[in-house]
């Protein structure tokens, strides 16, 4: 059973949101500052995680609704005996896309398919076809021992929801390895130019599906199964049409680590909704080598974890995307630190040579900006910006870079690790050493890395070409056998970025590592960056930040020339760090370092 005071909650939820509705309705907000302000009977609700929306017209008035994974609302929302209350999908309302109002729960118990087996849904994707709304959603566990995803009608999109009765995607094996309980979450539905509905699912266990959807919207036809996002890599897929494609979004990484969240969007596009989805340089979302663009990252603002979104389009035709994030600030509900909580966040995209880019490639805002248009005939002031540029490379400082191309180690160097295991060869071409077993985040003096000092002063980004002997296939498994490129200060903070295979797939991560921490903090996670390939280009740009520190940003390349630019990482590792090259984790694997060059930033 729910606790008692969720049912109080409804109760007040549906008093209070009819208060103030008229003036809200006719007063225009000019600007937002993010997170979205959502109000409950508890105060500000300050998580909404995987956010949904979707709006209903009546008299000429819009009324946005939006629904979120269900999180406490606030660190005052917990049970008699002092737990975090988990809800059934909380949902809020509002008139200008800004100020919500919380509403009550999509259920006040959970369906008799689900039973007693969770007291949580997720992930919710609000629809309407056939006259009615339809809501699927996540039981993260059924009496089966896993996931599967129900679904809910109702006439309005703020409920009553009565449920289908039975799971519209059943828990289901991986279809990689055939094991049970592959992560059957995260649902969206699309259509296509047919008007045949499907309805996508999956995440880092078994990838992303897509089967037909029935047309009353409550089945789904198994045998009409097939991928179209690989394992280990993607989950939160949702679609978008634009200009004749449909987008396909995803999210990689960790969503939920605190300030070491490392979640970020990625999308693909295909002209069906069954695929294939390629990004702008033709690598397949499906591929053992991961690709997609990347519209949303980490800034190095506040926000740290972008990711969970939607795309919608408001009454001025601006496209938004709606999503959560992290506050690196305020990670957690009060009191309860290692449960992080994950506001909701609206930025507008710009579409730049056909592909989304969120505030046209400055990502999450932390700062007041143009409200959206949320009632017909309203304006918005944002105006586009043009594709943010990437930083190059200016000056080469020559003193710092090398080719490798001597017989012996050059005087810049030395080993950050004397005790370790330091042996390596020079070919004539490269620096080539070999992975052994520890890493930093374990046994960090054990790692041979072969270091320099960072430049000392002003901001510079460093380089290397990187060409690994794991097998560049689908084969498996020499997880985590990693060639890094580090900014190092100690063993227990430092900036890397790598490439590593993850059981079947082959990425490029960039990593956080920072120490002491408080109680229940990481101390270590990561982004992802674009696709891997066995040679990869990989770059950090470090820019000063003040007080707080720097920011390190990630680009990857598979061919030296074209490069992606992926998310920013603050950090304080100052002028005392260095610069290194290591091969570690999975003993066994040649990592060779073709050289390393330091340039001063281009002028912009």
């Amino acid at each position: 059973m729910r606790p008692a005071i969720c049912c109080l909650f409804s109760v007040l939820a549906a008093l209070l949101s009819h208060t103030g509705s008229a003036a809200a309705q006719t007063a225009a907000a000019t600007t937002y500052t993010n997170p979205l302000s959502l109000s409950s009977p508890l105060g500000p609700a300050v998580s909404c995680p995987d956010p949904a929306t979707i709006k209903q017209r009546q008299s000429g008035i819009d009324t946005w609704y939006l629904y979120c994974t269900g999180d406490p609302l606030n660190a005052g929302d917990v049970s008699a005996s002092g737990q975090l209350t988990a809800h059934l999908i909380t949902q809020f309302r509002s008139f200008d896309l800004i100020h919500w109002s919380y509403i009550g729960d999509a259920f006040q118990q959970t369906p008799a398919w689900v039973g007693g087996a969770t007291n949580q849904f997720w992930a919710p994707a609000v629809k309407h076809f056939n006259g009615k709304f339809y809501m699927y959603y996540v039981a993260p566990n059924t009496p089966q021992g896993a996931p599967a995803i129900g679904v809910a009608t109702a006439v309005t999109p703020a409920g009553p929801w009565v449920d289908a009765g039975a799971p519209v995607v059943a828990p289901e094996n991986n279809p990689y390895n055939g094991v049970p309980g592959r992560a059957v979450i995260d649902p969206d539905v699309v259509e296509d130019d047919a008007g045949q509905r499907y309805i996508s699912y999956g995440s880092f266990n078994g990838g992303i599906s897509i089967r037909k959807l029935a047309a009353d919207g409550l089945t789904s036809d198994p045998a009409s199964e097939q991928q179209i996002a690989v394992d280990n890599y993607y989950e939160g897929g949702n679609f978008f049409k634009h200009d004749g494609y449909f987008y396909f979004f995803t999210s990689v990484a960790a969503c939920c680590d605190g300030p070491l969240s490392g979640y970020s969007v990625r999308v693909g596009r295909a002209t069906t909704p069954l695929g294939p989805f390629l990004d702008q340089n033709g690598v397949s979302l499906n591929s053992f080598d991961p690709g997609g663009n990347i519209p949303l990252a980490a800034n190095g603002n506040r926000w740290v974890g972008p990711g969970g979104n939607v795309v919608f389009t408001d009454d001025a035709g601006q496209d938004y995307m709606l999503y959560h994030a992290v506050d690196r600030n305020t990670p957690y509900f009060d009191g309860f630190p290692g449960v992080t909580r994950r506001p909701a966040l609206i930025d507008p995209i710009v579409w730049v040579g056909g592909w989304p880019e969120v505030r046209g490639g400055l990502w999450a805002s932390a700062g007041p900006q143009p409200a959206p248009a949320a009632q017909p005939g309203q304006a918005n002031a944002y105006l586009p910006v043009a594709g943010e540029t990437s930083d190059e490379p200016g000056t080469q400082i020559r003193a710092l870079s090398d080719e490798f191309n001597g017989p012996r180690l050059s005087a810049q160097w030395h080993f950050i690790h004397p005790a370790a295991n330091n042996s390596y060869a020079l070919t004539g071409g490269a620096y080539q050493v070999e992975t052994q077993g520890p890493d930093e985040n374990g046994d960090p003096a054990e790692v041979s890395i072969l270091g320099e000092p960072v430049p000392a002063s002003g901001d510079w980004l460093v380089e290397t070409k990187l060409t690994t002997s794991v097998p560049f296939d689908n084969s498996c498994c020499f997880n985590f056998a990693q060639g890094a490129l580090f900014i190092y200060l100690d063993d227990g903070n430092s900036i890397k970025i790598d490439t590593f295979p993850d059981f079947d797939t082959r990425q490029i991560e960039f990593g956080k590592q920072i120490n002491p921490v408080p109680v229940n903090y990481p101390t270590y996670d990561h982004q992802l960056v674009g696709a891997a390939g066995a040679t990869t280009w990989l770059r950090i740009v470090r820019r000063g930040n003040g007080d707080a520190g720097e920011l390190y940003t990630a680009y990857s390349s598979a061919d030296g020339v074209s490069w992606t630019k992926g998310g920013t990482w603050q950090h304080a590792l100052g002028a005392s760090a260095q610069i290194g090259i290591a091969a570690q984790n999975a003993a066994g694997f040649t990592e060779s370092f073709d050289y390393v060059r330091v340039y001063r930033l281009a002028a912009k």
